[in-house]
């Protein structure tokens, strides 16, 4: 069968006005861009400082109430280089969330999965499907995908924590869903129960199923985190040392999409420069210290939260102990084969220092 067919006689402008005009586009023009030689992120490195976000949070807690609708008081991080958007890397979403005292987060699920990481405060519990989890300075509270949360707080004093999720990359694959629970509060059957089945210990019971899509233990308290950072270090010594979060089930990611991590830096301590593929967003624990990226000093102290984009040249270092939170989109590179790091030599030459607005 003969195939009909337009012959088309214009000049080269002309011809790249028809193909815009037909939904169509000259590779030609944008090869480069669309396959640079390295990745070229549009995250830029940023730092919020703890003193700025935290009174901006506090004056959140007195002008706008947590209710149904509202459903929570969140500060997001967003990152200048992403066009207004509220993501603090292109694939990671970090903000502050602020609950005043004798308050209550109502209750919802969503596929975009989330963890928490307590920064100040005492007397707050999230209730996971069902689980009702404590939650301290240091210790790392889950929400995996689609399950019920809420969070509660029973004390006289505000607390804040650090929301970490990959809703960027939910949103990007258009898979992002929401429900708000027929409850303001889910109904409490345990109290801090996934620890008691699976924290602390190399065994497991036999009874449990097939393998969880993320990890079956909600609550990784500080104290753990801290004494394993402290036979760690003392076993290997260094600069850093660094512990990943897992699944007790099976070793991966505790968040199958991101990986949470927790670096502590000794005293002293300079790591070498360093590079990966993907973004993170690191969260001040303790101490004071610098981290430089690509030539540029970003200086840090308690509280302060600051992203490095992909293939980035990272450095830390610090004169004190100081611990690190840190998520990243690592998982999910892996996964596809699309992960690469490398190590540089020699430190980087700092050509310029950070200045917070």
């Amino acid at each position: 069968m003969a195939v009909k067919t337009h012959t088309v006689e214009v000049g080269y402008d002309e011809f790249c006005g028809a193909l815009a005009a037909k939904d169509l586009q000259p590779l030609w023009t944008q090869s480069g861009k669309l396959m640079p030689k390295q990745p070229r992120p549009t995250t830029v490195p940023w730092l919020w400082k703890w003193d700025t976000i935290f009174a901006l949070a506090e004056r959140a807690g007195e002008l706008i109430t947590v209710k149904r609708g509202g459903d929570r008081r969140v500060l997001a991080l967003a990152n200048p280089g992403l066009d207004g958007q509220p993501y603090t890397s292109s694939t990671l979403w970090g903000a502050i969330q602020y609950l005043g005292p004798r308050e209550s987060a109502p209750a919802h699920r969503h596929t975009p999965s989330a963890i928490r990481f307590v920064m100040q405060g005492e007397g707050v519990w999230t209730t996971v499907n069902g689980d009702s989890c404590e939650m301290r300075p240091g210790d790392l509270v889950l929400t995996p995908n689609w399950a019920w949360h809420d969070h509660h707080n029973e004390g006289d004093s505000p607390m804040v924590w650090f929301d970490g999720l990959d809703l960027p990359f939910v949103g990007m694959m258009e898979a992002v869903f929401f429900e708000n629970h027929p409850d303001l509060r889910q109904p409490i059957t345990d109290h801090n129960g996934s620890e008691r089945r699976y924290g602390g210990r190399a065994l497991r019971t036999r009874s449990i199923g097939g393998p969880l899509p993320h990890s079956p233990l909600l609550r990784y308290p500080w104290a753990e985190t801290d004494r394993a950072l402290a036979e760690t270090l003392a076993a290997e010594g260094g600069p850093m040392v660094s512990l990943e979060y897992t699944n007790p089930l099976d070793g991966r990611p505790a968040i199958p999409t991101f990986s949470s991590e927790m670096h502590r830096l000794a005293p002293g301590g300079h790591t070498r420069p360093h590079r990966k593929v993907g973004s993170s967003v690191y969260v001040v624990h303790h101490g004071n210290g610098t981290t430089i990226v690509n030539g540029q000093r970003f200086d840090w102290s308690p509280g302060d939260i600051f992203v490095t984009p992909s293939w980035s040249i990272v450095e830390h270092q610090s004169a004190e102990q100081a611990d690190l939170f840190s998520i990243s989109d690592r998982p999910i590179l892996q996964a596809l084969h699309l992960y690469r790091e490398a190590e540089l030599e020699e430190p980087q030459e700092v050509i310029a220092t950070f200045e917070p607005k």
